[in-house]
C-alpha cells in the first residue's frame, strides 16, 4: 500500500485519461485528496483535461477552481458573472465552482491544469516559477515541470513530471531548474 503522507513522484505521461460523459475531452486526475474521493467528497483534485469540443464545464458547488491553459489555442469560458478568454499559457485563471460555465474553443484542442479546492476545507495558491522551489512546506502540494529541466533530491525531472505530497514534509525536497529555460507550476494547498 502507497503512503500518501509521503513525497509522492507522477508522470503525466504514465496516468490513464478518462473520457468525459459528454465526449467532449477527457481527464488525466494527477492527485486527489482523500485518494479515491469521489467528485463529491474531494478536499483538493488536481487534475489535466484536454478538451477537444466546445461545450459545458460541469458546476460544482462549495469549490474554489483555478485552471490554466497548458497547450493548445484555449477557451473562452463564459457564465454568471464570467467571460474570461483563457489564450495565454500558464496564466492561473481562478473562479467559482458554483457557476456552471460554457466553453468554446478558440482553435483546436486545449490542454489545461486543473486545480479544484473545498471552499471552507482548503485554499490554493497556483504559481509559475522559474526560480527554486521547496516541495513539501504546505500542508498539501503540488510541483509539476511544465519546460525545461529540474532536479528533485538528486533525481530528474522533465516536463510532465513532478511531485506532490498531502501533508506537511519534516524535509522538504528542493526543485532546482537545470536549464535556463526551465518553468514549473507550484500549487500550495492549505488546511482552513
Amino acid at each position: 500500500m502507497q503512503d500518501t503522507t509521503a513525497m509522492q513522484r507522477f508522470d503525466l505521461n504514465q496516468i490513464a485519461a478518462s473520457p468525459w460523459k459528454n465526449g467532449g475531452g477527457s481527464t488525466r486526475e494527477i492527485a486527489c485528496w482523500p485518494p479515491g474521493a469521489g467528485m463529491e467528497a474531494f478536499g483538493w483534485r488536481i487534475s489535466v483535461a484536454t478538451i477537444d469540443q466546445p461545450g459545458p464545464f460541469s458546476a460544482f458547488a462549495g469549490v474554489d477552481r483555478q485552471i490554466m491553459l497548458l497547450d493548445g489555442d484555449g477557451v473562452h469560458l463564459r457564465g454568471e458573472g464570467i467571460d474570461h478568454v483563457l489564450d495565454a499559457r500558464w496564466q492561473p485563471f481562478a473562479f467559482s465552482g458554483d457557476v456552471a460555465l460554457g466553453c468554446s474553443l478558440l482553435g483546436g484542442t486545449s490542454t489545461d491544469f486543473n486545480v479544484m479546492a473545498r471552499r471552507g476545507r482548503w485554499r490554493a495558491q497556483v504559481q509559475v516559477l522559474d526560480s527554486a522551489a521547496d516541495a513539501g512546506r504546505a500542508d498539501a502540494g503540488l510541483c509539476m515541470v511544465l519546460q525545461g529541466n529540474w532536479q528533485a533530491d538528486g533525481a530528474a525531472l522533465i516536463p510532465g513530471q513532478g511531485l506532490w505530497w498531502s501533508a506537511q514534509q519534516p524535509d522538504p525536497q528542493q526543485l532546482v531548474p537545470q536549464t535556463d529555460d526551465a518553468r514549473l507550476v507550484q500549487v500550495l494547498l492549505q488546511a482552513c
